[in-house]
Formats: structure tokens, C-alpha cells, sequence
């Protein structure tokens, strides 16, 4: 769920991190209206451009470990002599370098299948669709951030959650739930259309009324395209 791309040298998502000057300019910290804290070495031209993400230029993985002090801390650059893991730092079915063939990589059916179950019966979504999102935004990871924010296995942006009364994003139940209730709001928003509703998942409402249909933006038409692959097959093997 995207919004957007952004390209950060290191970005917190609860605290303040570590922070080292770059030779690409002096790194500011940023406060988003939603609560987010950002830290960048972008001018705003640069981020402008990699929020519409005309370049493609992205950091493709983020890093998660405990630094010396404790500190929980995400970085674009692989920590040394120390624990961690790989977040993807961008959408899993965004990308349009993706080297994937969405129509034969592996389907994951068994993760999470009672809780999506339960949920796309409560709010009248197609489990189907819900897995390929699931599949699209974080391929299953509970625990991935994505650049602009977004967070857990359907990659819900703050705002979005609280709206959802999502409190905790990486909690699977809640994530889920939040999830398949924003998809039901904007399916019935377009009166069931699921092509218009999974672009407004990725580029957001108003991206899509602005053009009035799905936005002119390589990633949202890649995105769009591979979640129907992927319901589609989902759809079979359900």
C-alpha cells in the first residue's frame, strides 16, 4: 500500500536512530502529520521525485537489528558484526525490475488461513483477493516497513489503521482485520470494482478519482495487474 515511493537513508518508525552525516547532504528529520519521524539526506526535489517514484530509484532492502545501546534501528546499509534481518523496503508485487513470474511463483494458502477466513466472511471480501493482496504488499511478512510507512503484512499506513481502529499494525489479527475492512470500504466505494479498489489500495482514493480510474503510474498499473493474477490463482486452489 503504497502511496507513493520514498528513498530514505534511515527511517524510524518509534525512535530516534543513530544518524551519521552523508555525502549526499546533511540528514534532516522530518515529522509526518500521521506521527511518523522520517530521517533523510534528500533535498524535496529529490523526494518529490521518488514519491512518484518516476525514477524507480529505491532502496531495495532495509535492515533491522539492535545497535549497541539497544536501540530497534532500520538502515539501508548492512550492519556488521551484528544480528539482523531483511525487510523489503517497497511493495513485493510493485517493483517493476521484479524478476517474479506472477503466474507460477509459489502460492502460500496455509499462512494466516483461519484469521483471513474469518475476516473476509466478516466484511464480505473474496479471501481469494485478500491473500493476493496479503501475497502483494509484504509476500507474508508480518513484520515488514515499507518507506512511506506502512506496516505489517498488508502494509497499512498509519493513518489508514486508526481510521481501520487498527492500534497495533504488527499484530497479525489486527493487521489483517484492518486490511480487509479498508478493502471492503473501498470496494463498496466503487461499487465492487476490484481493479479501481486495489489501485486506491496501492496509490490511494484520490489518486484514483483524480484520474478517474486506475492512476497513470507504472507501479499502481504493475500492482493492479499482479493482484488479479494472483487472486486469480488464489481463487482456484481456495
Amino acid at each position: 500500500m503504497g502511496y507513493g515511493i520514498k528513498l530514505l537513508a534511515v527511517i524510524t518508525v518509534v525512535m530516534a536512530l543513530p544518524i551519521q552525516q552523508s555525502e549526499a547532504g546533511e540528514i534532516r528529520r522530518i515529522v509526518h502529520p500521521d506521527g511518523r519521524v522520517e530521517f533523510t539526506n534528500l533535498s524535496d526535489k529529490q523526494r518529490k521525485i521518488h514519491y512518484t517514484n518516476q525514477k524507480m530509484i529505491s532502496t531495495r532492502k532495509v535492515f533491522k537489528y539492535r545497535n549497541d545501546d539497544g536501540v530497534l534501528t532500520f538502515s539501508d546499509q548492512r550492519p556488521i558484526d551484528v544480528d539482523f534481518s531483511v525487510l523489503r523496503f517497497d511493495c513485493f508485487a510493485c517493483s517493476l525490475t521484479s524478476q517474479v513470474n506472477w503466474y507460477k511463483t509459489p502460492l502460500n494458502t496455509k499462512a494466516y488461513k483461519t484469521q483471513v477466513r474469518i475476516m473476509a466472511d466478516k466484511y464480505g471480501v473474496d479471501e481469494a483477493l485478500v491473500r493476493a493482496v496479503i501475497h502483494a504488499e509484504s509476500a507474508f511478512k508480518a513484520d515488514a516497513v515499507s518507506r512511506a510507512g506502512a506496516q505489517g503484512l498488508m502494509q497499512l499506513m498509519p493513518a489508514t489503521a486508526k481510521d481501520m481502529g487498527v492500534i497495533d499494525s504488527l499484530n497479525v489479527d489486527q493487521n489483517i482485520e484492518g486490511g480487509t475492512k479498508y478493502l471492503a470500504k473501498l470496494l463498496g466505494h466503487y461499487a465492487g470494482d476490484i481493479t479501481l479498489a486495489t489501485a486506491a489500495y496501492n496509490a490511494g482514493p484520490g489518486a484514483v478519482n483524480r484520474y478517474n480510474g486506475i492512476p497513470p503510474y507504472e507501479e499502481t498499473q504493475a500492482y493492479v495487474k499482479r493482484v488479479a493474477i494472483l487472486k486469480d490463482r488464489y481463487a482456484k486452489q481456495l
